[in-house]
């Protein structure tokens, strides 16, 4: 008796399956690490301890995975709009720079003054920079048709490079000893704190807003609808009269505004000033995000708490045990991985054949 599973196309999407593929893939993802922490000859106990225990077990520990999640939030929130849509953002990173540049720019200019104003002006700006670049890739899809990945992840060098160019330049500490970062920030250019003898700032704050923001936007909006629809059934929102190119310059500057800001937070709040890299790749990690938050805004919420968590925990296991960093990038990428892998199972169900060999 032979027995082989099938893959069967549903007759229609299976709805329990879209909210148990996360589930799925990170049990899968658990699994995976558990062997590959096996072969690195590490404890399995000790290094899942490391990664999801240890980091979370203090008062403090809380407070740095809000800090950590922050931006992760944020961006996945964009990109969650602009994927559903069918706009297919993967520039984040580049935005977050672009942001960051921006904002730091901006507290720079304030240095010598003091106001209220100047972390909002700050945030604006990054929002700006975020929309320029995002802008871009807007003009170059509906002009030219040019493909917004490929654009899109292009960009993102070309801010990086441009960051570091501005540190080792025109933005460089004139008493920083001819290192490339910026001089640090004032106070007033800096976020303020929530909890004393913490890093938890008012960006938090900020990212829940945006959560609520996105949520009402898409299911309680006209142009929330627009997004949905043209991304499920783009003839159907021809047909409805509804602007392809119009969602893709709405989305791309809502998602690029968003990913600025959180390039500004990470400036003017754990960073302090401009360096050569602002970010570990939290452009490219909130893909991650949005797709295990299943394109919801509160789902890229609990998703960006999840990846911020893996952040944690390779810092930790890489003090405790010794283990390289690169782990955090292994892991994020089997989730990935297990999730894309899962999610067939929301268009197709499992059968068992059952086939009798015979004989010759």
């Amino acid at each position: 008796m032979l027995h082989n599973l099938l893959l069967i196309k549903r007759q229609t999407p299976s709805k329990t399956m879209i909210y148990l593929s996360p589930l799925l893939a990170i049990f899968l993802t658990l699994i995976a690490s558990v062997i590959l922490f096996l072969i690195m000859g590490v404890s399995p106990f000790a290094a899942l301890h490391s990664f999801f225990i240890e980091p979370i077990s203090t008062a403090y520990g809380l407070t740095e995975l809000a800090v950590k999640a922050t931006p992760l939030v944020l961006i996945g929130v964009a990109l969650s709009l602009g994927f559903r849509a069918g706009v297919w953002n993967i520039g984040a990173e580049g935005q977050l720079i672009m942001g960051g540049i921006f904002g730091g720019a901006t507290a720079l200019f304030f240095y010598e003054n003091t106001g209220f104003y100047i972390v909002p002006l700050i945030l604006i700006a990054g929002i700006i920079g975020g929309m320029c670049w995002a802008g871009i890739v807007a003009f170059l899809k509906t002009r030219f048709n040019a493909n917004e990945i490929l654009t899109s992840l292009m960009l993102s060098y070309v801010a990086a490079l441009l960051l570091n160019y501005l540190v080792h330049g025109a933005l460089r500490d004139p008493d920083g000893m001819n290192f490339p970062e910026s001089r640090l920030f004032s106070d007033s250019a800096l976020l303020p704190i929530l909890l004393e003898e913490t890093r938890l700032h008012i960006g938090a704050i900020i990212a829940l807003v945006t959560v609520v923001f996105a949520w009402i936007l898409l299911s309680r909006t006209l142009l929330g609808y627009q997004i949905k629809v043209t991304g499920d059934a783009p003839a159907a929102g021809e047909h409805a009269g509804f602007s392809h190119s119009k969602i893709i310059w709405i989305t791309m500057f809502i998602s690029g505004g968003i990913a600025g800001l959180a390039g500004a937070i990470e400036v003017s709040g754990p960073i302090g000033q401009l360096l050569p890299t602002i970010s570990p790749g939290y452009g490219f990690t909130a893909i991650i995000v949005a797709y295990v938050g299943r394109l919801h805004p509160v789902g890229a919420l609990l998703a960006g708490l999840l990846l911020a968590l893996t952040y944690l925990g390779g810092e930790t296991a890489q003090i405790n045990l010794r283990l390289p960093v690169a782990v955090t990038g292994v892991f994020q990428g089997l989730l990935l991985f297990f999730l894309l892998a899962s999610d067939v199972l929301i268009q197709y169900k499992l059968k068992l054949n059952k086939s009798v060999e015979v004989a010759p």
